[in-house]
């Protein structure tokens, strides 16, 4: 079978039968909120619910990291400069976390990476607590724990195919982003109101503490080691190079990375948030204009999980790409042209349901149309691209922004991703023919 047309059946059982336990599909109104079926599958729910925790614990790092940096320096320019720290060791050992996760058990992986993860938070309490105030020092944490996390997310992802059943894939892959974009939502939140309660510090020791329910969810998994029918390999740039040769032979997963770099380098306005938050919407309060902008699109990704019962049922995963990618852009482009701040919101959170469609069926076509034994290398390249995509996002918007206006840049981008899509889905029929 085509894989660039049509889903293969390589999706692995559960190693233990739990076809027969999951409830059957719903009906009427329960059909719009969120599948939770997958949940019925034990070792899912474990590895689910860790991550209930650990969102929440990572976001409070991702706040304290560039928080000490500021304090420590007063410049906005290292707090940049720690965010491209992290960004090398994040791609190399994504990449490279791919193919290890290709070539021993996933779960022996998961184990070790998410302690490493854990002791890096720790090394970051002790610097904090002890008041070390050095910027290299927190540079090279950042890094280690980049590091560990590349190494990390590829195993983490591509075991879900081998936890729950093939059709409930979208399903899985709703639960899972809906509970990392609450993560985003509530962290920050919760950053800002511990901070001055219990001290900068303390946040770094919770996400730690938060890690041990991530090690333990993993422990209780079963073993995920490579098929019996793979080849024994050793992770190395071969196998690396072999996973990119993978996707050139399989043109629906290039196309589903190149959806993603059009949706997000093109059309990420992040970038343009204070700007906007100052000139145009400075009439409402400066920073209330900021803080809705930045939790505008998370908040629309959550109710777009919250619903998600509409669409991860849909067989046709290349279009719901294609609708949803073109989505983001009209409702970028509607932000960049409202004047009224609760209009620009509201487009804002539409765009972040658009985005929360695109990553369910992204994922779902990943897993799907991948065979076990180069899962790993595609997550890996998955993770590079989600998360290189906003950060060139990031020095093409502030350009344009600089040239044109803000409101022009994000405009223009909305409109250039719905453009770009439209041509690469009518050039290209493998993605528009994709099902399962």
């Amino acid at each position: 079978m085509d894989t660039s047309e049509s889903g293969t059946q390589s999706g692995v059982q559960p190693p233990e039968d739990t076809t027969a336990l999951l409830p059957p599909p719903r009906r009427g109104w329960r059909r719009w909120a969120m599948d939770t079926r997958p949940l019925a599958v034990p070792a899912y729910r474990r590895l689910w619910t860790s991550t209930i925790v650990t969102s929440v614990g990572s976001q409070l790092t991702a706040v304290a990291v560039p928080k000490q940096i500021y304090d420590i320096t007063g410049s906005s320019a290292w707090v940049g400069a720690a965010s491209l720290a992290g960004l090398l060791p994040l791609v190399v050992f994504a990449l490279w976390g791919g193919a290890v996760a290709d070539a021993m058990d996933r779960r022996k992986l998961l184990l070790i990476t998410n302690c490493g993860i854990a002791v890096t938070s720790l090394l970051f309490w002790l610097q904090a607590v002890t008041g070390l105030e050095s910027v290299a020092a927190l540079m090279v944490l950042l890094a280690l724990q980049q590091a560990f996390w590349g190494l990390n997310a590829p195993a983490r992802t591509a075991s879900i195919a081998r936890l729950v059943p093939e059709g409930q894939l979208p399903a899985a892959n709703a639960l899972g982003s809906t509970v990392m974009q609450t993560g985003q939502v509530i962290g920050p939140l919760l950053a800002g109101a511990l901070i001055p309660v219990i001290g900068l510090p303390e946040l770094y020791l919770i996400d730690a503490l938060a890690l041990c329910v991530t090690v333990w969810a993993v422990y209780r998994l079963p073993a995920l080691p490579p098929l019996a029918r793979a080849v024994a390999r050793r992770a190395g740039l071969r196998e690396i190079v072999a996973g990119f040769r993978y996707i050139s032979m399989h043109k629906v997963l290039l196309l589903s990375f190149l959806a993603d770099i059009i949706a997000m380098v093109l059309g990420m306005p992040r970038a343009l948030f204070p700007q906007l938050a100052a000139e145009t919407y400075g009439s409402y309060g400066e920073g209330l204009a900021l803080g809705l902008l930045f939790a505008a699109i998370p908040v629309g990704a959550v109710l777009g999980g919250l619903f998600s019962g509409t669409f991860s049922r849909a067989r046709r995963h290349g279009w719901m790409v294609i609708g949803a990618v073109v989505g983001w852009g009209a409702a970028v482009a509607g932000f960049g042209l409202s004047r009224n701040l609760w209009v620009a919101v509201a487009f804002l959170a539409a765009a972040g349901v658009a985005d929360m469609v695109s990553m369910v069926f992204r994922g779902a076509i990943l897993l799907s149309a991948a065979t076990d034994e180069m899962r790993g290398r595609m997550q890996g390249v998955f993770t590079v691209v989600v998360a290189g995509g906003p950060r060139l996002a990031v020095v093409l918007h502030g350009c344009m922004g600089s040239v044109f206006g803000a409101r022009a840049a994000v405009a223009g981008g909305g409109l250039l991703v719905v453009a770009v899509m439209l041509v690469l889905a009518a050039a290209a029929p493998a993605l528009r023919r994709y099902r399962v």
